[in-house]
C-alpha cells in the first residue's frame, strides 16, 4: 500500500500540470462546498446571537394569558396564581443543564422613577431576590451590589444599569444620588451591565417588546422592599441560568410545567410559559434550510465535474502505460495488484485535490466574511468529510479505468506502441 501510494506522488510530480488541471474540478467544488457550508453555520449562529445573545444561557419563565405576558400593573393580580415558594426555586436547581435559578417581579417605569425633574420611561423596575445578578450574568460595573442586609433590613436602595443612569443622571455619578421610585426616596448603591455586551436586533414589535426592558433602562431593588413600592403577593416570574444555550428549550419547559402544576385558574389560558427565543431562531433557520440545501447541492455538481475529469486522466493514462503494466502481469503481477495501483493513484490525485479544496474554501470563506461583514463559522467535521469525499471520488471515478488496466492482456499489452 505504502508503495503504490510512493508511486502515484512519483506520478503525479512527474505530470505536475495534468495533475493540477485534473485536481481543479475537485478543488473548486470542495472549495465552493466549505465556504457555503461555513457561512451557513455562521449566518445560524448570528441569528442565535441576534435573538438571544451572545453567551447569554438564561431562559425567563413569565406567567401568560393566551399569547401575551400577563402585565399585572394594568391587569392586577390574578386568582388562583400564588407566589412562587423558596422550596420551589430550590427545586428547579435540581433540573438538568440548569446552574442557577432566580425569582423577580417586575413593572413599567412609567410615572414611577424620577432623579428630581428627570423621568425614567419606557424601561423596567425589577424586584429582584439574592441570586439574580449571578443568575443573569451582570457585573458590577460601580458601586455595591445588594447585601444580605439589605434584604434583611428592608433597606430602600437601588441599583441601576448604564441606560437607566445616563437617562436620568446625564452623566453625573449615581452612586450616592437618591432617585424616586413610586414616590419612596431609593439610594443608588451600583451600576451593573451584562457580562457581554448585547445589541439586539429588533425587526417586530414582538420583539420590541421581549427587549425594551434591556434598552431603555431597568432599576432593581431587592424585592423585600418590593411591597412598599407596589403589592404583596405579587406572582414571580422566574429566571434559570442553563449551562449550554442549546438546553433553553427543555429546561424552560421543564420549569414551566412544575409551575403551572402549582395554579388554580379558572382560565385555562393563564399559564406560565419560557421565552422560547432559542425556538424562534430555530424556526427561521429551518426557513432557510431549502435553500441552503439547494446551494450545496449546486456546488456537488462541480464535484462530478471533478471526478469525470479524473475518469479520464486515468484513462489516459493507461493508455500511456499499457506496455509497463503488460510488463508487470508477464513477470507475475497479480489483478489485484495493479487494480489497487491505478485505484490508490486515483485516490491520491483527488484526497490531495479535496485538501487543497478546504484550504482554498477556508481562505474563500474568511475573505466573504471580511469583505461582506457576514459571520462565519468553520466547520471541522465538513473539513474532513470534504477530504473523505474527495477520496470516495477517486475510488469510484477510477475504479473503470483502474479495473481495464487490471484486464489488460499482457502479450497485447507489450505489443503496444
Amino acid at each position: 500500500m505504502l508503495e503504490n501510494i510512493r508511486l502515484s506522488f512519483q506520478g503525479l510530480w512527474s505530470h505536475k500540470m495534468r495533475s493540477f488541471l485534473t485536481m481543479l474540478g475537485i478543488i473548486i467544488g470542495i472549495a465552493a462546498i466549505i465556504a457555503i457550508v461555513s457561512t451557513i453555520k455562521g449566518t445560524n449562529e448570528q441569528i442565535k446571537e441576534n435573538l438571544i445573545g451572545s453567551g447569554d444561557n438564561t431562559v425567563n419563565i413569565r406567567l401568560y394569558q393566551g399569547d401575551n405576558t400577563y402585565e399585572i400593573g394594568y391587569m392586577g393580580i390574578p386568582d388562583g396564581v400564588p407566589v412562587i415558594s423558596e422550596e420551589t426555586r430550590r427545586q428547579m436547581l435540581g433540573l438538568e443543564h440548569v446552574e442557577g435559578a432566580s425569582l423577580y417581579t417586575s413593572r413599567e417605569t412609567y410615572n414611577a422613577v424620577y432623579y428630581q425633574n428627570t423621568g425614567l420611561s419606557g424601561g423596567r423596575v425589577y424586584g429582584i431576590d439574592k441570586n439574580y445578578l449571578d443568575v443573569g450574568n451582570y457585573i458590577i460595573r460601580k458601586g455595591r451590589g445588594f447585601l444580605a442586609s439589605d434584604y434583611e433590613k428592608y433597606r430602600k436602595v437601588a441599583i441601576m444599569d448604564t441606560s437607566s443612569a445616563e437617562t436620568l443622571f446625564e452623566g453625573e455619578d449615581p452612586i450616592g444620588k437618591t432617585v424616586e421610585i413610586q414616590q419612596e426616596p431609593f439610594i443608588v448603591v451600583g451600576l451593573i451591565e451584562k457580562s457581554k455586551k448585547f445589541e439586539p436586533v429588533i425587526n417586530d414589535i414582538e420583539e420590541y417588546y421581549t427587549y425594551m426592558g434591556d434598552t431603555s433602562g431597568t432599576v432593581y431593588v431587592p424585592d423585600a422592599v418590593w411591597p412598599i413600592l407596589y403589592s404583596y403577593d405579587e406572582p414571580q416570574s422566574l429566571v434559570l441560568k442553563l449551562d449550554s444555550v442549546d438546553n433553553m428549550t427543555t429546561a424552560g419547559r421543564e420549569a414551566a410545567n412544575i409551575l403551572n402544576l402549582e395554579l388554580n385558574v379558572t382560565d385555562e389560558t393563564m399559564k406560565y410559559k419560557a421565552d422560547d427565543l432559542l425556538k424562534q431562531a430555530e424556526d427561521i433557520q429551518n426557513l432557510s434550510q431549502s435553500t441552503n440545501t439547494m446551494l450545496i447541492w449546486i456546488a456537488g455538481i462541480s464535484l462530478l465535474v471533478g471526478g469525470i475529469g479524473v475518469m479520464n486522466i486515468m484513462l489516459v493514462s493507461v493508455t500511456e502505460r499499457t506496455q509497463e503494466i503488460g510488463l508487470k502481469k508477464a513477470i507475475g503481477a497479480r489483478k489485484g495488484k495493479i487494480l489497487g495501483q491505478f485505484l490508490t493513484e486515483a485516490a491520491v490525485l483527488t484526497s490531495l485535490g479535496g485538501i487543497i479544496g478546504v484550504i482554498v474554501g477556508v481562505v474563500l470563506a474568511e475573505t466573504i466574511s471580511k469583505v461582506t461583514g457576514t459571520l462565519v463559522s468553520i466547520s471541522i467535521p465538513a473539513a474532513a468529510l470534504a477530504v473523505v469525499f474527495s477520496m470516495a471520488i477517486g475510488i469510484v471515478f477510477g475504479l473503470l479505468p483502474s479495473y481495464k488496466a487490471a484486464n489488460l492482456n499482457p502479450i497485447d499489452a507489450l505489443r503496444h506502441e
